[in-house]
Formats: C-alpha cells, structure tokens, sequence
C-alpha cells in the first residue's frame, strides 16, 4: 500500500480537479490542467492464468507462486484507485478454470469481478483467494483445466468492455500468466487468439503482458509477440524481463496502469512555416489528502455547495450581470465590464515559440522556481511530428544546449519565458523505461521575480574550522533518491482510511523515513563532531541551556507605539498619488498598527484602510 498511494494521488489528482464544483473552497491545490478536458473513466481488466503451473513456485519453495504474486499485485492497484481515482473502473477475469462464468458462455472462462468502480467489498473479495488458504480455496471453488482458448478469453473482455454504459477514455488489459506457448499443440485456438488480438487493437483496447517466471525462462517470441498490442508511446522491441519477485511485478503494472494524460496539447513553433505538435506532462506534482466529501446529517447522503452573492444593504440576490470587478488605482476606483476583464487576459495563442538557443551551462539552479513540466511528441495533430522533435532533441543533446521559448498554455494564461532541457531515454536492467526521451520544462524567473537579499556579515572561518567540516559532510553523504522517501502524513492518512474501509482491528503504522537515523550519524561520525565543537564553540558552551534575556530597556516598553519604517507626510503623500501599493505588506501593516488600525488580511485591504484614514484626517 505504501508504495503506491502517493504515487496514483499525484499521477491523477491533475485529472480529477475539473470535476469538482468551482464553489467548493480549499486552501491548497494543485494547478487545474490547461485544456485537458475529462473525455471519459478509465478501464482496466486483470486477465489472470489459473492453471495449475501459476500455482507452483517457481526455485524456491517457500517464495510466493506466481498466482499469489499476481492477486498481491490486483490488490495493491484496486487500493490505490480507491484513493486516487474511485471513478475508474476495475475487473477480474480468470482463464483455465474448471467452472465457467461469463456474458457469451464460453468455458474455463471465469469473470470475478465485471468493470466496476473499485471499492472496500471488492478488496475483500481479493483477499479470500491469498496465500496458501486463498489458493486452497481457489482450487475449490474453480478448479484447473488446461483445455481453454485464450481467443475466447479475450472475446469476454472485450464482451464487458461492450456493456458499459459509461464513456470509456481509456481501455487497457493485462494479461499475466507464466505459459510462454498456450496452445502449441492447437493450431486453431493459435490462430483464433491472434484474431481476438487485432480485433482488440483495431477497437483501441490496449493488451500488455505481464510475464512471470517459468523454469527454463519465458520466451516471449513463441508465441506473444503476434499477440500483445501496447500503447503508442510504447516500444514493442523492448519488452521487459519475466518477473520472479512481486516488486519486480508492481513496478511494471505501475509503469503501464496510469494513462499518460497530457495537460495539454499545443504547437512547437520552430519558426512561421514550420511548426510540429506536442503533448505537455506533469512528471511530478504534489501529492494532497483526498478533498472530504460534506454529508447531509440525517442521511448520510453527499451535498453540493452553491455560492450565492446578495447586495450588502438590500439583502437581495444579485445576478452574473449584475457585479462588476473594480481596482484602486491613483485614489480611484476604476470598474472593468465583463468584457473588459476577460479582454485583459488575452495574451496571444497559446503554444511554444522557439526564440533561440543557449549553451546547458549557463540554465542555474536558481533559475527553477516552479515544478517543470515535461514535452513529447503528439503525432495524432500534425503529421511528422515525431521525426522533426526526435531530430531537434538528438541535436540539442550533442550539442549539449537548451532551447529558449515563450509558452503560453491557455489563451487566458499570461505568457512564461522556459527552457526546453533535452533527456535521453533510460532503461534498467528489467527493461522498464525510468526517463523518457523528450524535453524538459523550466520555467524562467523574469526580472520581476528576483530579489536581492541583505546578506549578513560573513563571520570568518579558519582553514582548520573548515577541513573538520568536510570531514562531516563527507562521512553524511548518502545516495538520495525522490522515490525512496514517502510523505508519512499522507501515507498513514491512507491506511486509516484502508483499515475502516476493510473492517481492520488497527492501521498499519507508516514508517516515517524523513527521520534523521541520529544512531547511524552517531557511529558515521565517531569523534568528529567533539572535535569540531572544541574549535569552533568557547570551552564554557552548553547548547542545552536557556539563552538570557535581555533587559527591558522601559518598563513601558510594551505600552510605546510601534516604531514605522514611512513617516506620516510621505504616508499621505502616497495616499494623495495612489501609490500606497509600492510599499510592502509589512511596511502597511506596521502603519495600521501605529495609527490603531486593523492590521490584517490582503494587502488591497491594508491599503483601503490607510487611505480611508488619511482622507478623514
């Protein structure tokens, strides 16, 4: 479970946010997708082999069998939907049983579950068929024949796929089974299993494999090569390793489960004439707890929120078309129609412009001031696409330079300068892809957004004060990785939710990987921290104790007005001219405090305050 909330809630809380009521407040979010719009629920159908050689352990004998790996896996994804994305829609389908349950009646052929939403009965009803008692009962319940057609177990989820009554986006099925040639002795259920096939892929569902272990290896090529149909941004020439271990198997189901939706899908122009499409990627976004769902008391049923605006003195309701927006500007108050308004945030078409190139060297890291988004190829728009961005991004990365643009993501959205840092593609030893060939987005700060600090002065460090340092740093430095640390409130707040749900005794505890491991630093360190204190701290140093405070230099102190940075002439000065917002909210709030104001809320607020007080005084 720990491996997996975090990662679905931040994979698809961009792609539910359009569906929430714009009157429902929070404080926190992240940002809605540009131009993404919701087309449909996802689907994904778990095409299991139940045959007695998925319920044999492969080497050694106290290792889990391929069949408990597999439900472990199903489980794990049914908890995270249930966390990230309960609005898409799940199934469990066996082949090689002995009874037989489905739509179109065809044997060995059993549907568990049929597509529905992911919910607490559901994971339940997994759990019954794990471990050694599961896969008892399984026999029991099922049974094993070796006597099926792979065909007609694709016909039945392509039959589900068909009974939905909902959108589907997206229809994806993974098929695990450790069986490298099914039918090798048929030739007929051979042949009718490829037409199953593309006839699957000829109505856009999506069939990955998911191989296990077998004695003696899987060969992909005996037979599911001809069968398997995968994703367009997927290479059918790398096909990952058999899987022997269950982390193994989640990090491929984890790779292919998520539909890579783009935020948007806009234009790269290289220059007048010559343009090509591209999709644009949240790799990593924020991880936030489930929004609460309000209740009506009585009924338990859910509620909507509605927002009504009423005039202040009449206490009427007032229509769209009767506000307008206004901003203070030179003491005066300056309303904007609704035309107006929305004609102020026009900044050009969107899309990426290229402005030119940059050696890599000169993009600093405090250049990043937001998350990056990340850019790939849309071949769907404009044909070609994908030949002229792999040639831009092989040539940027031999010449080791970054691409300048101006991006605007939506026609509303005020224009970013970013640079277009190339990637080459990364693979590990299973063959799972870990970085995608494409460019990464960095926004650009204007000059606006820098700040200069007032450094303090630099307290002066001997040779020797600075080699123990090193020694320090350098006996702490580990490997860090993004993946390998998980936010434990969130984590912790997922397996309270899981335990109700699944009517446990008690949660289980998260691990809190974000604390120091000080017993660890300890041994690491050995001496080296005593011997830095003794040259750098007095010998009379003690950090436990209370520093002293300091004497009050009046005894009236606190009843003295505090002290303001801006005297009251240039106050009203600024009053005069409307020009009170170049101060800073500090410099505001102290103000309102000196002259008894309310010192509080938005700066807007502060400064309608002070001009109301200098214009009646």
């Amino acid at each position: 479970m720990s491996q997996w909330g975090a990662f679905y809630r931040a994979q698809s809380h961009g792609d539910d946010e359009e569906e929430r009521e714009e009157g429902e407040g929070h404080e926190e979010g992240p940002e809605p997708p540009g131009g993404a719009g919701f087309s449909g629920r996802d689907s994904l159908i778990f095409l299991v082999d139940a045959s007695r050689a998925m319920f044999q352990p492969c080497h050694d004998q106290e290792a889990a069998t391929p069949f408990d790996m597999t439900m472990q896996c199903i489980r794990n994804v049914y908890t995270s939907k249930i966390i990230s994305s309960d609005r898409d829609l799940l199934s469990v389908v066996f082949y090689g049983t002995q009874t037989n349950k489905n739509s179109a009646d065809f044997k060995h052929v059993y549907v568990l579950q049929d597509l529905d939403n992911p919910g607490a009965k559901r994971v339940l009803e997994l759990d019954q068929y794990r471990g050694e008692e599961g896969q008892a009962l399984f026999r029991e319940t099922f049974g094993h024949n070796a006597d099926y057609s792979l065909g007609e177990a694709l016909w039945a989820c392509s039959n589900l796929f068909s009974d939905v009554r909902v959108r589907l986006s997206h229809k994806r099925i993974m098929l695990f089974t450790n069986e490298d040639n099914p039918h090798a002795n048929d030739s007929a259920k051979a042949k009718l299993a490829r037409t199953r096939a593309g006839d699957l892929r000829d109505t856009g569902i999506i069939l990955d494999l998911l191989h296990l272990k077998k004695p003696g290896g899987f060969d992909i090529s005996l037979f599911y090569r001809d069968i398997i149909n995968i994703a367009e941004d997927e290479d059918l020439g790398i096909q990952p390793d058999e899987s022997g271990k269950l982390e193994d198997l989640m990090k491929k189901v984890r790779a292919k489960e998520t539909r890579k939706r783009a935020l948007v899908r806009l234009n790269l122009y290289l220059n007048k004439d010559l343009s090509l499409s591209v999709g644009v990627y949240n790799l990593i976004q924020k991880a936030y707890k489930p929004y609460p769902v309000k209740l009506y008391r009585e009924t338990n049923e859910p509620v909507k929120t509605k927002t009504r605006v009423f005039n202040g003195k009449t206490g009427s309701l007032l229509l769209p078309s009767d506000t307008k927006r206004a901003q203070v500007y030179g003491n005066r108050q300056i309303v904007l129609e609704k035309e107006e308004t929305e004609e102020l945030k026009r900044f050009g078409s969107p899309g990426l412009f290229l402005i030119g190139f940059k050696p890599l060297s000169m993009l600093k890291q405090h250049h990043h001031i937001k998350p990056a988004q990340f850019i790939y190829p849309e071949e769907s728009l404009i044909s070609g696409s994908t030949t002229l961005f792999n040639a831009l991004l092989i040539k940027c990365l031999e010449r080791e330079v970054m691409a300048l643009c101006r991006y605007t993501i939506r026609q509303n959205t005020p224009p970013r300068f970013v640079a277009l840092v190339p990637q080459e593609e990364e693979l590990d030893e299973q063959k799972v892809q870990i970085s995608p060939p494409g460019f990464h987005v960095i926004f650009l700060p204007y000059a606006d957004d820098k700040r200069n600090v007032d450094y303090t002065e630099k307290v002066p460090a001997s040779q020797e004060q600075v080699n123990k340092m090193k020694e320090i740093i350098q006996k702490l430095r580990f490997k860090y990785r993004t993946d390998s640390f998980e936010n434990p409130v969130l984590q912790q707040h997922f397996r309270n939710l899981e335990a109700l749900a699944l009517d446990m005794m008690e949660p289980e505890q998260a691990e809190d990987l974000t604390m120091p491991k000080s017993e660890e630093m300890s041994r690491r360190l050995g001496n080296l921290v005593e011997e830095f204190k003794q040259l750098v701290y007095p010998p009379d140093y003690n950090p436990d104790g209370k520093a002293a405070k300091r004497k009050q230099a009046y005894d009236d102190q606190a009843d003295k007005k505090p002290k303001i940075e801006v005297s009251e002439d240039s106050l009203r000065s600024y009053v005069q001219a409307g020009t009170l917002g170049k101060l800073t909210v500090p410099a505001l709030k102290d103000a309102c405090r000196f002259y008894g104001l309310r010192s509080g809320g938005k700066k807007q607020e502060l400064i309608d305050a002070l001009t109301e007080y200098f214009n009646k005084h």
